[in-house]
């Protein structure tokens, strides 16, 4: 097969681990393209609200070059003009003919890279995450203008690589046929994942995270910024006979003194645990120490890779159903439930029956939950490579 360039803005922390993958178990020529290396520097984060520089690594084992960011306001928090590399069009002129995948239209680049592309004979393909769910909940004119900008930039494309249900339904309203389409699903690294949890037990998991042994802990992971929506779990637990449960919150931000408030006006400080910025290397402990996952967050959540992570760990995962992954890994009774987002009597309900569920029906969630996230793996995405 041809050799295979990914673009991307910056390096990211779930992508890193696949291009490992890519270049450790295949024999795909691959190379990877940054426009920014401002995630290396450990810069301020605005959703958490801290400074952030991940403990994984994000530059080994894969083949990687940096084109040089001309912008005149430099980062990948500037808007569109935050990154504008023109020495991608050099860069494609001169490499042999490969599948250039780009994640996305939301640079300059992106822009200057799919026509370049095009217009050197490489076989341009699109890789983003929006779900037409969410697409179908925004304003009706400035969807259809972004639509028409769209319709313009993806006759330059060749093929489009679907993460997911509803981002495959994005492309097909957008009149892209199937041939057109390729499943590289949307995934995490499952195999580190997976043997965390098969080589470290519960109990071991919250010693050394210093939580409760003896009780069901429902966990939360991601930013506390408003459309994560941390403030319905929490509504949601203070409405629960929480007394044998305990929330555990992972994560930061801006919304921390709301949420501290809440917890205090409704005596929940020896019930929620607000464990401030967790990195990489230390989240998998947590979700071994739960007993069930929730995500509730609402627009803007165009998938929600923590529900892969939790599922790594056979947890059972209560999605709201404005997530882009709740119609693909969430099986409605089987690992888990979809509820409608903002629903605070569905989601208390959902959190109370996962955690009264008796043992064996956990084995057999935990079981299906492993099941369902296997196929949505490293192995699928080089596959879809494969086919295209």
């Amino acid at each position: 097969m041809k050799p295979v360039i990914f673009l991307n803005s910056h390096p990211i922390q779930y992508f890193a681990p696949l291009y490992q993958h890519i270049s450790a178990n295949t024999d795909i020529d691959l190379e990877v393209v940054y426009c920014s290396d401002e995630s290396l520097k450990g810069k301020m984060d605005k959703g958490f609200g801290t400074n952030v520089q991940w403990d994984i690594p994000l530059m080994d084992g894969y083949k990687s070059v940096f084109i040089k960011n001309r912008s005149f306001k430099p980062s990948i928090h500037s808007g569109f003009f935050g990154l504008f590399n023109p020495g991608i069009i050099s860069y494609l002129r001169k490499k042999p003919k490969s599948i250039l995948v780009i994640h996305g239209w939301a640079y300059a680049t992106h822009i200057m890279a799919i026509i370049a592309g095009k217009l050197t004979g490489h076989t341009v393909c699109i890789r983003a995450e929006t779900p037409q769910n969410q697409e179908l909940l925004k304003n009706k004119y400035i969807t259809f203008l972004k639509h028409l900008y769209l319709r313009f930039i993806f006759m330059f494309a060749d093929k489009f690589l679907y993460v997911g249900k509803q981002n495959k339904l994005f492309y097909k309203a957008l009149g892209k046929k199937e041939t057109n389409l390729v499943f590289t699903p949307y995934s995490v690294d499952n195999k580190r994942f997976r043997s965390i949890f098969e080589e470290t037990l519960k109990n071991v998991a919250r010693e050394k995270l210093n939580l409760p042994a003896a009780t069901n802990i429902i966990l939360y992971s991601g930013k506390y910024i408003t459309k994560k929506n941390p403030l319905d779990i929490l509504k949601a637990f203070s409405l629960m006979d929480n007394e044998n449960a305990t929330l555990v919150m992972v994560g930061d931000g801006e919304l921390r003194p709301q949420m501290e408030t809440f917890i205090t006006g409704h005596r929940l400080n020896d019930k929620v645990v607000l464990t401030g910025f967790i990195n990489q290397s230390l989240i998998p402990l947590y979700y071994r120490a739960a007993d069930v996952f929730v995500m509730c967050s609402g627009l803007g959540e165009t998938w929600g890779l923590s529900v892969n992570e939790a599922m790594n760990f056979g947890l059972p995962v209560i999605v709201s159903d404005t997530c882009g992954s709740s119609y693909d890994l969430v099986k409605n009774e089987v690992n888990g439930r979809v509820f409608e987002t903002g629903n605070i009597e569905q989601l208390q309900k959902a959190m109370e029956d996962f955690v009264s569920k008796p043992d064996a029906d956990r084995v057999t969630i935990s079981q299906n939950s492993l099941a369902i996230i296997d196929q949505y793996s490293y192995v699928q995405i080089a596959e879809g490579l494969r086919n295209i």
